[in-house]
């Protein structure tokens, strides 16, 4: 079920009639509406992998509760370890054992012997980076004390399987969203009114920024060697903002329609195409994945303390590791490279930190900004590719400048039209985004005006017949 769908558009007034006006009486019938409901969601996709899900929400809450109930160490840790293996354990084999049967076999085979990998070709459970890592947090934190272990199954089972952000996040905190469950909800019109703008926002980045985007970005990345220089350089933008209107176009849907059932998400972008270095894209993308790799894996590892050889092995570990959570492929692995090696001169001269914030922006930061969209939108051409030598096929041909038509886009009146529809769409996005930067300190305030240009947009300009699935749902 897509939030971009008739299904969903029938499924969430439901939810919400029933949510309110039929299980409103306590927070427990509350907490079982939405649990029912997630399950429902999610069982739209694969019914089977939903006993995946409840075994992982069952052995995070088992754990929590025995680390809880001990005060040896040695016994906190066979519980740690023994849920993380097992977490890790579904996650290496759907997602990650035939990439590495493969690179294996493929290593061998490059000293002359034959061998044939045996590969399980297992379908990869929608959403199982994202509940994963919700477990993951919720029992080290359990470990270093940092939260008590919560005995309520209910609670923490709404906590794990929570459908707006059950497929691709927001990575929620347990310290932020369990005390939102475990309590009784009433219904704020404010809150609510601004969820639904929320929506409609996150639906105008998806069926009209990101899915008309994505018309050219197939044709281009799909068939490389038979367009011109100009093209892909139009194809590594078109991408940029294909990727950013799905992903962050889902999460405001997801954090708008959290909002109609009174519970506030974690925010996860925030304006990353305004950044000004490649440090403040990765405090603006993808928030709750890089502040859970920073919490988790960076500052453990040393984060920025010790010698700059410690702390670049550190920014490396974290921006590969971060590569290769989003799929198993060597693509993905070179983009969180790339992210490395531009993030390290910023580290050197000790100005990884110097902007932290929404305010101060101006016209004269356009350089700066333009700059790192410029390396963001190559470093994408990694992580669109099929390949790794398709990557640097790709932007070898973007330097072959042996011809400046863009014949792809003047062959017939639908390319034309499609081509204005994508032009008019995206500038329409930056003109918002900088609005809110600059009119309202980083907040999505949509006026009359804007929600009228949105739906009106959304009518003329949004792509629903052939209906497009969430990039991030395959991670």
């Amino acid at each position: 079920m897509f939030f971009n769908s008739i299904t969903f558009a029938i499924f969430l007034p439901i939810v919400f009639l029933l949510y309110w006006f039929v299980f409103n009486q306590s927070k427990k019938s509350q907490n079982t509406i939405l649990i029912l409901a997630s399950y429902y969601f999610y069982s739209c996709w694969d019914w089977r992998f939903l006993f995946l899900l409840i075994f992982s929400t069952i052995l995070d809450y088992t754990s929590g509760i025995m680390m809880g109930k001990y005060e040896s160490k040695t016994k906190r840790k066979f519980w740690l370890w023994l849920t993380i293996s097992i977490n890790l354990g579904f996650l290496g084999v759907f997602k990650y054992y035939d990439f590495f049967a493969s690179s294996f076999a493929e290593f061998v085979q490059g000293f002359g012997l034959e061998v044939q990998p045996y590969l399980l070709q297992l379908v990869l459970p929608v959403g199982i980076s994202f509940y994963t890592f919700h477990g993951l947090s919720y029992v080290i934190d359990i470990y270093y004390k940092r939260i008590q272990p919560e005995k309520n199954f209910i609670d923490y089972s709404l906590f794990v399987c929570y459908f707006p952000l059950l497929v691709a996040g927001p990575i929620e905190r347990a310290t932020h969203l369990l005390p939102q469950v475990k309590i009784k909800r009433f219904f704020q019109y404010e809150q609510g009114i601004q969820g639904i703008k929320l929506i409609l926002f996150g639906l105008f980045k998806k069926v009209v920024v990101a899915d008309n985007c994505a018309f050219f970005v197939n044709q281009l990345f799909e068939n490389h060697t038979n367009f011109t220089a100009v093209e892909l350089w139009i194809g590594s933008f078109l991408f940029a903002f294909q990727i950013y209107g799905d992903f962050s176009g889902y999460s405001d849907i997801a954090i708008g329609t959290s909002k109609l059932f009174g519970i506030e998400l974690l925010k996860n972008f925030n304006f990353p195409y305004f950044a000004k270095d490649i440090a403040d894209f990765w405090r603006r993308w993808h928030i709750s994945l890089s502040s859970w790799f920073r919490d988790y894996l960076y500052i453990p590892l040393g984060g920025s303390k010790g010698s700059k050889w410690y702390q670049i092995r550190n920014v490396f570990v974290i921006f590969l590791v971060s590569g290769f959570w989003h799929g198993a492929n060597w693509t993905f692995i070179m983009w969180g490279g790339l992210h490395a090696f531009l993030f390290i001169p910023l580290l050197l001269v000790n100005k990884n930190r110097r902007n932290l914030s929404n305010v101060g922006y101006s016209y004269k930061d356009f350089p700066k900004i333009i700059l790192t969209f410029l390396l963001v939108s190559l470093a994408w051409i990694f992580f669109r590719a099929d390949s790794v030598s398709i990557a640097f096929d790709y932007l070898h041909r973007m330097l072959q400048f042996d011809s400046i038509s863009i014949q792809f886009y003047i062959k017939n009146a639908k390319y034309i039209l499609l081509s204005a529809i994508v032009f008019v769409s995206s500038f329409a996005l930056l003109l918002l985004e900088w609005c809110f930067l600059k009119k309202y300190n980083g907040e999505i305030v949509l006026s009359k005006g804007m929600l009228f240009l949105l739906v009106a947009m959304l009518l003329f300009m949004g792509v629903y017949r052939n209906q497009l699935s969430f990039i991030y749902f395959q991670f």
